[in-house]
Parts: structure tokens; C-alpha cells; sequence
């Protein structure tokens, strides 16, 4: 019983963290259409390509375990293909090669997902361990990807693209992720629950840091630093 609550209101804020992604997707274009140099601004490569590898994986762990898991598979499909989505807008804009490598990587795992949720089976228990380990190294990768992303917050003074909503109702999905991953039971979804709270602890610091560039003297420092040195370049040149 417990289950099948928490796996449907886990569905249901993960449709709010789709929101979320889309809200980022949409904040991207809207800087495109105002012509807004460089839409992406501030945006962390490594965590907008870590956040897929979360989404991919537990796309893959709930189709390899038995039985198949819908309330794993489909929303998190949906988030990968925003996220890469995301990390595409990121290749247009920077048009660097580490950019286009994880576009790429991106399209091509979401390539094998589907041809693997086509023809392919539930794994064995050694898979599953496989999966379970992938998703504890794709924990760490999280940590580092959003720790990437705090720093170039604290470095600029200003959130730049990011977008607020996204990492809000993230951390909707990731409470809930969290009540049912216990619902699951540790045996099968201690995997879930590690990625979740570490997920959750990194939006918590990023939502805060909103508040910070908004009060903090140092966060106004910093951006006026930036924009005297910006002002600085443009007249070097002309």
C-alpha cells in the first residue's frame, strides 16, 4: 500500500520537477529572443551534464529491476530528454568542444536507453549491483557537478540563467523520492534514497544562494567588479 502512495506522489512531483527542467529550458530561450549575449550565462556544463547522468540512471535501474518500475521509467525519461535539451542550448551558445561532447554523450545514451527498453530484459542481481554502484559514483558526480555550479554563483555574485523553479521543484521530487525509496525497502532502494538526499542537500544550498545575491554586500562587490572589468575591456579595445 505504502508503496503504491508514495510511488504515485513521487510521480506526481516529478511532473512538477519536469516543470522545473522545462521552466530552466525556458528561461534559455526567453535570453535568446531578448538577444541577450550569451543566454547560458553561468550555467555549470557539469551539472546540467551530471543532472542527466541522475535522470539516465534511474531511468535504466527501474527497467532493470524486477518487477518493471513505471513510476522510475517514464518520468525520468521525460527529464532526460529536457535536460538534453539543455546541454544542446549550452553546445549553440559556448560552441566549445567539452559542450558538444556532452551534448553528444547525452544523445547517444538516450539512443541505447530506448534500444534497450525495446529488445532488452531485466538484468540479473549482478546487474543490479552494477546499477546500483553506477548510481553511488553518479551520486558523487552530483555532488561535484552542483559544488561547480555554487562556485560560479559565488564567483559571479549573480544566478545568471539559472532558474529558480527548476531547482525548487527538484527538491519537491527529491523528498518524495526519499519517502519512497524507504517505502521500496532499504534491499532495493537505498540506491534511490542516497542520490535523493545528496540531490536534495545541493538544492537547498542553491535556492539560498537566490537569497544571497539578492542581501549579500559581497554578492554586490562581485558583480560590480565584473561589470567595471567588462567596462574595461570594451574600451581597451575600441
Amino acid at each position: 500500500m505504502w508503496f503504491n502512495f508514495f510511488g504515485t506522489l513521487n510521480t506526481c512531483f516529478i511532473l512538477f520537477s519536469l516543470l522545473g527542467v522545462y521552466s530552466q529550458v525556458r528561461t534559455i530561450w526567453r535570453r535568446k529572443q531578448e538577444h541577450i549575449q550569451n543566454p547560458t550565462h553561468i550555467l555549470s556544463l557539469k551539472m546540467f551534464m551530471v543532472s542527466f547522468f541522475a535522470y539516465y540512471s534511474f531511468f535504466v535501474y527501474g527497467m532493470s529491476i524486477e518487477p518493471f518500475n513505471h513510476y522510475i521509467v517514464w518520468p525520468r525519461l521525460c527529464a532526460s530528454v529536457l535536460v538534453s535539451i539543455i546541454l544542446y542550448e549550452i553546445w549553440r551558445d559556448r560552441k566549445t568542444r567539452p559542450s558538444f561532447l556532452c551534448f553528444s554523450a547525452a544523445l547517444a545514451l538516450l539512443l541505447i536507453g530506448a534500444l534497450f527498453g525495446v529488445i532488452g530484459t531485466a538484468y540479473e542481481d549482478q546487474g543490479q549491483q552494477i546499477m546500483a554502484v553506477m548510481i553511488v559514483c553518479i551520486t558523487g558526480l552530483i555532488a561535484h557537478g552542483y559544488y561547480s555550479q555554487i562556485t560560479l554563483v559565488l564567483k559571479a555574485g549573480e544566478t545568471g540563467a539559472l532558474d529558480r523553479k527548476m531547482s525548487a521543484f527538484i527538491l519537491l521530487m527529491d523528498i518524495s523520492t526519499i519517502a519512497f525509496s524507504l517505502s521500496m525497502g532499504l534491499t532495493q532502494g537505498w540506491p534511490l534514497l542516497l542520490l535523493a538526499s545528496v540531490s536534495a542537500i545541493t538544492k537547498i544550498a542553491v535556492l539560498y544562494l537566490f537569497r544571497w545575491v539578492r542581501f549579500s554586500p559581497i554578492a554586490r562587490a562581485r558583480r560590480a567588479a565584473q561589470k567595471e572589468g567588462f567596462c574595461m575591456a570594451e574600451s581597451s579595445q575600441q
